[in-house]
């Protein structure tokens, strides 16, 4: 299209923006914009129930520092990233609920959550000090947990109404970086439903290239969810089949042995 005047491109490329404003996902999208500000979550509230002196302690400790996950010292950030978070789903207008965040990170979904009147626990690694410290800033209660293939999780004392995850990285072996196949999340999926209360949710978001596998959203939407790109919600709860176990060497097997590997390897 190069040499072509200017408005005959806008007018080429006008169909395709039309096209994709018809497309569901990009209605879907566009609607949570438009809820959100009809339902908004100031942060002014929020924000003034932090240690303001204590925050800017960590953040001038962590200034400029390579790490990657430093970044998460941007507090005022990453409380407007889960303000949408919260109110994507709808957790501002709900009546309180208990909350389960695997991989919670900083805690900043929790802190917003436990605000607003919801009994919250997260649970993550604890080798990032930075989320060791902001956990505590906020006064979200945490569990040590490091979430593996075919290991269940620890006993918690309670079942929650809502089991979330953002950003998703659990789901990756170590050291080969290779992601869960339908086989290792089918595991979790079933253990998550003996911690959740009768009509409880499911919510993950995952990163690329794992929505990107279409043979993995087939897998959730067979268990019950709703599938739009990385978001992966069971609003109804799960649809698990009967179990059948694998026979020996075959392909479900077979990723057994790969997870005992990769432990195996990164633990000595």
């Amino acid at each position: 299209m190069r040499g072509l005047p200017y408005y005959l491109i806008s007018e080429m490329k006008l169909p395709h923006k039309i096209r994709k404003l018809a497309q569901p996902l990009t209605y879907r999208r566009a609607w949570r914009r438009v809820r959100r500000s009809f339902f908004p979550l100031p942060l002014a509230p929020l924000r003034a129930k932090i240690d303001q002196e204590r925050l800017r302690e960590i953040q001038q400790r962590y200034a400029g520092s390579p790490e990657g996950f430093s970044k998460y010292a941007d507090v005022d950030r990453y409380l407007r990233v889960n303000r949408e978070r919260v109110q994507d789903l709808k957790l501002h207008r709900s009546t309180p609920k208990r909350v389960l965040d695997l991989g919670c990170g900083g805690g900043f979904f929790l802190f917003i959550l436990k605000k607003l009147g919801h009994s919250v626990l997260g649970l993550d690694v604890g080798h990032i000090d930075l989320y060791t410290e902001l956990v505590e800033l906020f006064d979200v209660p945490r569990v040590l947990w490091k979430i593996c293939a075919f290991e269940p999780l620890p006993d918690l004392g309670q079942k929650f109404d809502w089991i979330t995850a953002f950003s998703v990285r659990f789901n990756l072996y170590q050291p080969s970086k290779r992601s869960w196949g339908s086989a290792e999340w089918d595991f979790l999926l079933r253990n998550l439903q003996r911690h959740l209360t009768p009509g409880g949710k499911i919510f993950f978001e995952l990163n690329p290239p794992d929505y990107h596998a279409s043979e993995l959203g087939d897998f959730f939407v067979s268990r019950g969810a709703t599938v739009e790109r990385e978001r992966i919600f069971f609003e109804k709860g799960l649809r698990l089949p009967s179990v059948s176990y694998a026979p020996f060497g075959s392909k479900e097997s077979e990723l057994t042995s790969v997870a005992e590997a990769d432990n195996h390897e990164l633990h000595g």
